[in-house]
């Protein structure tokens, strides 16, 4: 039996992207391996968000062709989107498959009778135009390459199965649902909206299906995910908010905690924060993108809101919930950035109360605005800027753990235990090392005797 491996870059939505690719192939009747060594087919799921992202994907590829030069390697997602060609002239490509294509990339590895298809019989035909590998599936040939990939704004499908924890290999706890793909924003830096599409949801009946098939499994925390979840249910033939939609989970599942990930600042209505304030089954968590704080700045990213919104939304956030984590990204070295913009940026986050930060670097991204806008920071300043945030959302952090020490946090158990404590994740978003070793997916209320690293210690 064929087996295949799926390797995935970036965010969380990638990678519940890839967990529905592994399903698609599993159904087909593929077996999963955990190497690409020991694969006939692998799927490499990419990134674009930055240069770097790129680099990973095109490193990957080159390795895998040497370590497996027998193997079919079919490259995947935003990066496939955006340069198919440039993935496509790497030796050992046999497939590339644009986010268009994804929900049918078994049918592009497995062709009509579930047995893989050599590039070499697929460019027998016609080297001109697009050819039809036998699946109702239109190929355009790229030297020893096929490419399939059409117009991504006309893409209507949504591929949905949970991804499971990295960290935690049984598989026995915080599966992620993605529930939302695409984006309807037009941020100047963003490549997103180019390679992944409209913004279109996953119907209310399919999340609740989901979801209690992961109960039922014995999962007792889901995270749901979007590229921009805020934005779920507004495309749908009976338009819904996103609101609505955590109100029915907790209506019609028993699912015992729901943690909410990335949700836009204009997404965080008086509704959404009173829903995640007054339910313990929902995890006391926001994540609230920024980006920058410089009203300036924000006007050159195309953002849609302002540093006064921002600070509103966060102050309604702590307000309902004191002990919440609430974090947020945040870019460093946009075109343009002065060091006075990014000194009222350092000085805007300083006043709020956050608990972490995700610093990210500028990376000019082709066909976006900001590729070509003047004033691009040089790298040693970015860098020095990252770093000057990143000191601060350590100081923030540890000043939010210390709040918790001789208190009780309510924590689920994860699989990775250092031989004396056992790795855990608390309501509030908190890495917690509990004492003695615990099976995973258990709840637990620990107390909190101190901080070591980035983590709070607890015994019960």
């Amino acid at each position: 039996m064929a087996g295949f491996h799926v390797e995935n870059f970036g965010c969380r939505a990638t990678q519940a992207d890839g967990a529905a690719i592994e399903r698609q192939l599993i159904q087909k009747g593929l077996t999963r391996v955990t190497s690409p060594e020991a694969a006939q087919v692998v799927v490499l799921n990419t990134c674009t968000v930055t240069a770097s992202a790129d680099q990973d994907v095109r490193n990957s590829i080159r390795r895998i062709h040497r370590q497996n030069p027998d193997c079919k390697i079919l490259v995947t997602g935003c990066y496939a989107q955006r340069a198919p060609e440039e993935l496509a002239a790497i030796p050992g490509v046999n497939w590339v498959v644009g986010n268009s294509h994804k929900s049918r990339i078994a049918e592009v590895a497995c062709g009509v009778n579930s047995s893989f298809v050599s590039a070499a019989s697929l460019n027998a035909g016609s080297n001109e135009g697009l050819q039809d590998v036998g699946t109702g599936l239109q190929a355009r040939p790229f030297g020893s390459a096929e490419i399939f990939i059409s117009d991504i704004f006309a893409h209507t499908t949504l591929l949905a199965a949970p991804v499971f924890d990295a960290d935690t290999a049984s598989e026995k706890t915080r599966p992620n649902l993605k529930v939302q793909d695409g984006c309807n924003n037009r941020c100047s830096f963003c490549i997103i909206p180019s390679v992944r599409g409209r913004s279109r949801s996953l119907a209310v009946d399919d999340v609740i299906r989901e979801v209690n098939g992961l109960v039922e499994n014995g999962y007792r925390e889901i995270v749901i995910s979007g590229i921009n979840l805020g934005r779920w249910g507004r495309d749908l033939t009976s338009p819904g908010k996103f609101a609505g939609l955590v109100r029915r989970i907790l209506e019609q599942t028993s699912l015992e905690k729901l943690r909410i990930s990335s949700v836009e600042p204009m997404d965080w209505t008086d509704e959404l924060i009173d829903l995640v304030a007054t339910s313990a089954r929902i995890a006391k968590h926001a994540h609230v993108p920024m980006q920058s704080g410089s009203d300036r700045v924000l006007r050159l990213m195309h953002r849609k809101y302002r540093p006064w919104h921002y600070a509103e939304k966060i102050g309604k956030i702590r307000a309902a919930m004191p002990d919440a984590a609430i974090g947020s990204d945040v870019m460093v070295g946009f075109p343009g950035e002065t060091d006075a913009d990014f000194e009222e940026t350092r000085q805007f986050i300083d006043s709020l109360p956050m608990t972490y930060l995700h610093v990210f670097t500028f990376s000019a991204r082709p066909g976006t605005p900001a590729a070509a806008m003047p004033g691009q920071v040089h790298p040693q300043v970015m860098k020095e800027r990252n770093r000057i945030l990143r000191e601060l959302a350590a100081r923030k952090k540890r000043e939010f753990q210390q709040t918790f020490i001789g208190r009780e946090l309510q924590a689920i158990t994860l699989t990775n235990c250092n031989g004396t404590h056992t790795e855990c994740l608390t309501d509030n978003f908190q890495k917690l090392w509990l004492e003695g070793k615990w099976a995973a997916n258990q709840w637990v209320r620990a107390r909190i005797g101190g901080i070591e690293e980035e983590a709070v210690i607890g015994r019960l």
